[in-house]
């Protein structure tokens, strides 16, 4: 999506400013925009492809063979402790490494710039210009693994080529519905609507290591190795915690689609209504 075709409609140039503005950018200039998508791409990359990846690659795979490892050094296979205590501690690394990258890919992409830019794509879209590609990495999607959109392009009403575009009026016609206000269960949606989602990863993982240590532990004769499950309740608290975290947002999540919807609809009919959070226009999603 080029400058020249988001400054040929004047009231979708309008817009694309304001969004420019809320973020620093000038979405019509081509130069900048290609630096600012290439930048942010190598750096989504690097996130992915850093250290803490190889390291929770490391730690995950030193955990799953320590103790198969440890059985064939005589040195370790005397201390039932050093044959199976650190597998726990590996794991639980190897998970923090992948919740710490996680947490700071969706950051990038969902904060900043890249908002904007996918604003301005949403926006064109609504007003007759499809864009010729839109780069799978900048919805957050991997192709041949899995097509789900972490970040889509948002979609927004389209607006009559014929008609003065609705967005922009200002006048108080008695016809133009009210912005429903912001619930604070909204809000509340909102500032946890990205978080979680790894409780049950971390779970079976714990799980799968409390397992590890009773099984060498009977083929093996030394009882220590039953310390291992300890991390079975640890990996069913960490499921509870999920549990919950899935009925909170569950309980918020009717409240928080019934307000995008509402937004939606009055900014359709014509009122100045504010931009949709991400969380809030993935509900509308299909």
């Amino acid at each position: 999506m080029n400058g020249s075709t988001l400054a040929s409609d004047a009231r979708l140039l309008e817009k694309v400013r304001a969004i420019g503005v809320r973020h620093g950018v000038d979405y019509t200039d081509d130069a900048a925009v290609t630096a600012l998508l290439a930048e942010r791409r190598r750096t989504l990359e690097r996130i992915q492809r850093g250290p803490l990846v190889w390291w929770g690659a490391l730690f995950l795979t030193a955990a799953v063979f320590w103790p198969l490892l440890a059985s064939a050094f005589p040195a370790l296979a005397g201390d039932p402790l050093l044959s199976y205590a650190p597998t726990g501690p590996l794991l639980l690394i190897a998970v923090a490494c992948f919740t710490v990258v996680h947490v700071r890919w969706k950051r990038e992409l969902t904060q900043g710039a890249l908002t904007g830019y996918r604003e301005v794509l949403g926006l064109a879209v609504a007003h007759g210009y499809e864009p010729a590609h839109v780069p799978a990495w900048l919805e957050g999607r991997t192709p041949g693994v899995s097509e789900k959109r972490r970040a889509p392009v948002p979609t927004y009403p389209r607006v009559d080529p014929q008609e003065p575009d609705a967005t922009v009026r200002t006048d108080d016609s008695p016809t133009v519905p009210p912005v429903p206000p912001k619930p604070e269960a909204v809000a509340a949606y909102e500032r946890i609507a990205d978080s979680g989602g790894w409780h049950d990863e971390v779970g079976w993982l714990l799980l799968f290591a409390g397992g590890i240590g009773p099984a060498v532990a009977v083929s093996s004769d030394e009882p220590l190795g039953l310390t291992a499950l300890a991390l079975v309740p640890l990996a069913l608290v960490v499921w509870i915690a999920g549990h919950r975290q899935g009925k909170q947002k569950a309980a918020l999540r009717t409240e928080a689609e019934a307000y995008a919807r509402g937004v939606v609809a009055a900014r359709a009919a014509g009122a100045q209504a504010p931009e949709l959070t991400p969380a809030l226009r993935e509900l509308l999603e299909p």
